[in-house]
């Protein structure tokens, strides 16, 4: 005595069944998320003490420096020009970031001395280049490179002429025997 709108007990039990399954890959993928955020936070915090830590290191490292440079400054009495570290980020308009750190003023005849030398040096390096490019061996490898190029190029071109001849002359005969 079954009714017409009775499901079977085997499609009962299979809808039953992948509900269960469902719920248990749910369970599982939860589970999974939760391990995921817990090490992503452990991972965060761990990130976040490196910085700490790291901030501590670089304000010592600037306060070292500053001390560095005022006992230089102390102790070295030339005419100092100051030197505008600031970077004009849009973002940073209207803030006075950080000490301005002091540039060294380099005396006239320091600075005639430096560029005469760069001078000279990049001067002698041009004439030692101009020597070795222009020395008879330099000379005879470029000739025979270039005959060397000059020869290839005719054959290519030989080469390509042939080609374009039997092409040509291919077509003539497949007109010829088409036409009659």
């Amino acid at each position: 005595m079954t009714s017409d709108l009775a499901v079977p007990t085997w499609l009962a039990v299979a809808i039953v069944l992948a509900l269960v399954v469902l719920a248990v890959a749910a369970l599982r993928l939860a589970r999974s998320v939760r391990q995921a955020r817990s090490q992503t936070e452990a991972l965060l915090a761990a990130a976040a003490h490196d910085a700490d830590a790291l901030r501590e290191q670089l304000a010592g490292i600037e306060a070292e420096l500053a001390a560095q440079q005022a006992v230089a400054q102390r102790r070295d009495r030339r005419p100092v020009t100051v030197v505008d570290e600031r970077e004009y980020v849009i973002t940073d308009l209207g803030h006075d970031r950080g000490p301005r750190v002091p540039a060294r003023v380099v005396p006239a005849p320091v600075f005639t001395d430096i560029v005469i030398r760069e001078s000279v040096i990049k001067t002698a390096a041009l004439a030692a280049g101009l020597r070795r490019a222009l020395s008879a061996e330099a000379r005879n490898r470029i000739r025979f490179e270039m005959k060397r190029e000059v020869k290839r190029s005719r054959k290519e071109r030989k080469a390509m002429l042939k080609q374009a001849r039997r092409d040509w002359e291919a077509r003539q005969r497949a007109t010829l025997e088409v036409s009659p």
